[in-house]
Protein backbone atom coordinates (compact mmCIF):
# COMPACT_ATOMS: atom_id res chain seq x y z
CA UNK A 1 0.00 0.00 0.00
CA UNK A 2 2.96 2.08 1.19
CA UNK A 3 4.62 2.01 -2.50
CA UNK A 4 1.24 2.83 -3.93
CA UNK A 5 1.04 5.53 -2.11
CA UNK A 6 4.58 6.46 -3.56
CA UNK A 7 3.90 5.18 -7.24
CA UNK A 8 1.04 8.16 -6.90
CA UNK A 9 3.31 11.44 -6.89
CA UNK A 10 3.43 13.26 -9.45
CA UNK A 11 4.60 16.03 -8.54
CA UNK A 12 8.13 16.72 -6.30
CA UNK A 13 10.07 19.41 -4.18
CA UNK A 14 9.10 22.66 -5.40
CA UNK A 15 7.39 21.71 -8.74
CA UNK A 16 3.82 23.18 -8.73
CA UNK A 17 0.75 20.86 -8.67
CA UNK A 18 -0.75 19.64 -11.87
CA UNK A 19 -3.96 22.16 -12.24
CA UNK A 20 -3.37 23.88 -9.34
CA UNK A 21 -1.58 27.49 -9.61
CA UNK A 22 0.43 27.38 -6.49
CA UNK A 23 0.24 30.87 -4.48
CA UNK A 24 3.14 33.34 -4.56
CA UNK A 25 4.86 33.53 -0.77
CA UNK A 26 7.56 31.91 0.95
CA UNK A 27 7.39 28.60 2.68
CA UNK A 28 9.11 27.92 6.64
CA UNK A 29 12.69 26.75 6.29
CA UNK A 30 14.97 26.41 9.08
CA UNK A 31 18.88 26.51 8.69
CA UNK A 32 20.53 23.06 9.68
CA UNK A 33 23.57 22.61 10.48
CA UNK A 34 25.21 20.21 7.55
CA UNK A 35 28.97 19.15 7.69
CA UNK A 36 29.30 20.45 4.43
CA UNK A 37 28.40 24.20 4.95
CA UNK A 38 31.30 26.66 5.16
CA UNK A 39 34.89 27.19 3.99
CA UNK A 40 36.04 24.26 5.57
CA UNK A 41 33.21 21.65 5.51
CA UNK A 42 32.91 18.60 3.85
CA UNK A 43 30.28 15.82 3.37
CA UNK A 44 29.65 13.45 5.84
CA UNK A 45 30.20 9.99 4.44
CA UNK A 46 28.06 8.10 6.32
CA UNK A 47 25.52 10.48 6.13
CA UNK A 48 25.76 10.62 2.26
CA UNK A 49 25.60 6.32 2.23
CA UNK A 50 22.85 6.77 4.49
CA UNK A 51 21.07 9.14 1.95
CA UNK A 52 21.75 6.89 -0.94
CA UNK A 53 20.05 4.15 1.11
CA UNK A 54 17.01 6.42 1.56
CA UNK A 55 17.11 7.87 -2.22
CA UNK A 56 17.42 4.19 -3.20
CA UNK A 57 14.22 2.42 -1.24
CA UNK A 58 11.82 5.57 -1.60
CA UNK A 59 12.73 8.33 -3.46
CA UNK A 60 13.93 6.10 -7.00
CA UNK A 61 10.37 5.11 -6.89
CA UNK A 62 9.50 8.22 -8.50
CA UNK A 63 12.50 10.55 -9.43
CA UNK A 64 15.90 9.91 -11.08
CA UNK A 65 19.06 11.53 -11.08
CA UNK A 66 19.68 11.58 -14.70
CA UNK A 67 23.00 13.41 -14.50
CA UNK A 68 24.34 11.17 -12.27
CA UNK A 69 26.68 8.08 -12.99
CA UNK A 70 26.59 4.97 -11.10
CA UNK A 71 31.00 5.27 -10.91
CA UNK A 72 30.69 9.05 -8.89
CA UNK A 73 29.66 6.41 -5.90
CA UNK A 74 33.22 5.66 -5.34
CA UNK A 75 34.72 8.64 -5.46
CA UNK A 76 36.87 10.46 -2.96
CA UNK A 77 35.10 13.20 -0.69
CA UNK A 78 31.52 12.16 -1.66
CA UNK A 79 29.60 9.17 -0.92
CA UNK A 80 33.32 6.61 -0.96
CA UNK A 81 32.25 3.07 -2.35
CA UNK A 82 34.37 0.24 -2.81
CA UNK A 83 34.61 -0.46 -6.63
CA UNK A 84 33.01 -3.58 -6.00
CA UNK A 85 30.19 -2.28 -4.41
CA UNK A 86 29.67 0.61 -6.80
CA UNK A 87 29.43 -2.30 -9.46
CA UNK A 88 27.05 -4.80 -7.95
CA UNK A 89 24.94 -1.29 -6.83
CA UNK A 90 24.92 -0.52 -10.50
CA UNK A 91 24.25 -4.35 -11.24
CA UNK A 92 20.74 -3.93 -9.50
CA UNK A 93 19.46 -1.49 -11.99
CA UNK A 94 18.66 -2.06 -15.68
CA UNK A 95 18.91 0.39 -18.60
CA UNK A 96 18.26 0.20 -21.86
CA UNK A 97 21.06 -0.27 -24.76
CA UNK A 98 19.98 0.80 -27.87
CA UNK A 99 22.60 -1.53 -29.43
CA UNK A 100 20.91 -4.49 -28.05
CA UNK A 101 17.56 -2.70 -28.65
CA UNK A 102 16.54 -4.13 -24.68
CA UNK A 103 17.61 -3.54 -21.51
CA UNK A 104 20.72 -4.89 -19.70
CA UNK A 105 22.20 -4.76 -16.17
CA UNK A 106 23.61 -1.12 -15.49
CA UNK A 107 27.30 -0.71 -15.25
CA UNK A 108 29.19 1.92 -13.33
CA UNK A 109 29.72 4.15 -16.11
CA UNK A 110 26.26 4.14 -17.02
CA UNK A 111 23.74 6.90 -15.29
CA UNK A 112 20.96 6.31 -12.64
CA UNK A 113 18.69 7.37 -15.19
CA UNK A 114 15.23 9.13 -15.56
CA UNK A 115 12.50 9.61 -13.68
CA UNK A 116 9.66 6.93 -13.55
CA UNK A 117 6.53 9.58 -14.01
CA UNK A 118 6.64 12.56 -16.43
CA UNK A 119 5.50 14.67 -13.60
CA UNK A 120 8.06 13.80 -11.33
CA UNK A 121 11.23 15.97 -11.69
CA UNK A 122 14.58 14.88 -11.80
CA UNK A 123 16.70 15.08 -8.66
CA UNK A 124 20.39 15.48 -9.80
CA UNK A 125 20.92 19.20 -9.57
CA UNK A 126 17.56 19.79 -6.85
CA UNK A 127 19.25 20.96 -3.83
CA UNK A 128 20.80 23.50 -5.99
CA UNK A 129 17.87 24.69 -7.78
CA UNK A 130 15.92 25.53 -5.11
CA UNK A 131 17.05 28.35 -2.62
CA UNK A 132 15.61 27.75 1.19
CA UNK A 133 16.36 31.55 2.69
CA UNK A 134 18.55 34.67 2.12
CA UNK A 135 19.51 35.15 5.42
CA UNK A 136 19.99 38.09 7.83
CA UNK A 137 19.01 41.04 5.91
CA UNK A 138 19.92 39.55 2.61
CA UNK A 139 23.42 39.43 3.07
CA UNK A 140 25.19 38.12 0.24
CA UNK A 141 28.21 36.57 2.11
CA UNK A 142 25.67 34.32 3.83
CA UNK A 143 25.78 31.48 1.15
CA UNK A 144 29.55 31.49 2.30
CA UNK A 145 28.89 30.68 5.49
CA UNK A 146 25.49 28.68 5.46
CA UNK A 147 24.47 28.10 1.81
CA UNK A 148 21.86 29.17 0.16
CA UNK A 149 19.46 26.53 1.68
CA UNK A 150 18.54 23.91 -0.94
CA UNK A 151 18.93 21.17 1.51
CA UNK A 152 17.20 22.85 4.39
CA UNK A 153 13.97 23.59 1.73
CA UNK A 154 14.41 19.97 0.74
CA UNK A 155 14.33 18.74 4.90
CA UNK A 156 11.80 21.35 5.37
CA UNK A 157 9.60 19.94 2.83
CA UNK A 158 9.66 16.54 3.80
CA UNK A 159 8.72 17.48 7.48
CA UNK A 160 6.25 19.96 6.87
CA UNK A 161 3.19 18.12 6.39
CA UNK A 162 0.56 18.25 8.55
CA UNK A 163 -1.70 15.63 7.87
CA UNK A 164 -4.90 17.99 5.88
CA UNK A 165 -5.89 16.87 2.39
CA UNK A 166 -8.33 18.57 -0.15
CA UNK A 167 -8.68 17.93 -3.84
CA UNK A 168 -8.73 20.88 -6.28
CA UNK A 169 -9.16 20.05 -10.15
CA UNK A 170 -9.61 16.08 -10.13
CA UNK A 171 -6.15 15.98 -8.11
CA UNK A 172 -5.29 15.41 -4.31
CA UNK A 173 -3.41 17.87 -2.13
CA UNK A 174 -1.50 17.96 0.76
CA UNK A 175 -0.82 20.84 3.23
CA UNK A 176 2.46 21.30 3.65
CA UNK A 177 4.03 24.38 6.10
CA UNK A 178 7.49 24.42 3.68
CA UNK A 179 5.79 24.53 0.37
CA UNK A 180 4.76 28.04 -1.39
CA UNK A 181 1.32 28.31 -1.17
CA UNK A 182 0.62 25.38 1.79
CA UNK A 183 -0.46 22.89 -0.86
CA UNK A 184 1.75 20.61 -2.91
CA UNK A 185 0.85 17.18 -4.83
CA UNK A 186 3.19 14.84 -3.72
CA UNK A 187 1.96 12.50 -0.93
CA UNK A 188 4.05 12.51 2.38
CA UNK A 189 6.72 10.24 1.51
CA UNK A 190 8.73 9.59 4.55
CA UNK A 191 7.82 8.31 8.30
CA UNK A 192 9.60 7.10 10.95
CA UNK A 193 11.71 3.80 10.91
CA UNK A 194 10.43 3.42 7.07
CA UNK A 195 14.14 3.11 6.37
CA UNK A 196 16.60 0.36 8.46
CA UNK A 197 20.78 1.17 8.36
CA UNK A 198 23.15 -1.35 9.26
CA UNK A 199 25.11 -0.39 10.75
CA UNK A 200 22.33 1.29 13.08
CA UNK A 201 21.89 4.81 13.08
CA UNK A 202 18.81 7.29 13.27
CA UNK A 203 16.09 6.33 11.33
CA UNK A 204 13.68 8.81 12.48
CA UNK A 205 11.84 11.05 9.81
CA UNK A 206 13.80 14.02 10.98
CA UNK A 207 17.07 12.30 10.32
CA UNK A 208 15.75 10.95 7.17
CA UNK A 209 15.48 14.08 5.36
CA UNK A 210 18.68 15.39 6.64
CA UNK A 211 20.44 12.38 5.27
CA UNK A 212 18.55 12.20 1.84
CA UNK A 213 19.05 16.23 1.42
CA UNK A 214 22.38 15.90 2.39
CA UNK A 215 23.00 12.98 -0.57
CA UNK A 216 21.07 15.42 -3.01
CA UNK A 217 22.99 18.39 -2.32
CA UNK A 218 26.56 15.96 -3.16
CA UNK A 219 24.72 14.91 -6.59
CA UNK A 220 24.02 19.03 -7.27
CA UNK A 221 27.47 19.60 -6.61
CA UNK A 222 29.96 16.43 -6.22
CA UNK A 223 33.35 18.03 -6.20
CA UNK A 224 32.34 20.91 -3.64
CA UNK A 225 35.19 19.72 -1.88
CA UNK A 226 37.75 19.88 -3.94
CA UNK A 227 36.41 23.13 -5.17
CA UNK A 228 36.82 24.62 -1.49
CA UNK A 229 40.53 23.38 -1.20
CA UNK A 230 41.19 25.05 -4.67
CA UNK A 231 39.60 28.26 -3.88
CA UNK A 232 41.83 28.44 -0.42
CA UNK A 233 44.90 27.85 -1.78
CA UNK A 234 43.89 31.05 -4.50
CA UNK A 235 42.99 32.82 -1.95
CA UNK A 236 46.26 32.36 0.61
CA UNK A 237 48.59 32.75 -3.36
CA UNK A 238 46.40 36.06 -4.22
CA UNK A 239 47.00 37.22 -0.34
CA UNK A 240 50.78 36.56 -0.71
CA UNK A 241 51.10 38.07 -4.31
CA UNK A 242 49.45 40.97 -2.70
CA UNK A 243 51.47 41.79 0.04
CA UNK A 244 54.47 41.29 -2.05
CA UNK A 245 53.24 43.86 -4.63
CA UNK A 246 52.85 46.39 -1.92
CA UNK A 247 56.35 45.84 -0.74
CA UNK A 248 58.07 46.02 -4.16
CA UNK A 249 55.68 49.29 -4.87
CA UNK A 250 56.52 50.61 -1.54
CA UNK A 251 60.36 49.92 -2.65
CA UNK A 252 60.78 51.45 -5.55
CA UNK A 253 59.05 54.88 -4.23
CA UNK A 254 60.93 54.88 -1.44
CA UNK A 255 63.69 57.30 -2.59
CA UNK A 256 61.28 59.68 -4.97
CA UNK A 257 58.83 59.98 -1.02
CA UNK A 258 62.11 60.59 0.94
CA UNK A 259 62.72 63.70 -2.20
CA UNK A 260 59.68 65.01 -1.81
Amino acid sequence: MFKKTILSACMALGIAATGYAAEHGEGNVEDIAFSFEGVFGKYDQAQLQRGLQVYTEVCSNCHGLNLVAYRTLGDEGGVGLPEDQVKAYAAQHEVYDPEKDDMRPAIPSDKFGDSQYDGAPDLSLMAKARKGFEGPYGLALNPLFRGVGGPEYIVAILNGYTGEEKEQAGTVLYENTAFPGGWIAMPPPLSDELVEFEPAAPNDQKSLSEDVASFLMWTAEPKLVQRKKAGLVAVIFLTFLAVMLYLTNKKLWAKAKRKD
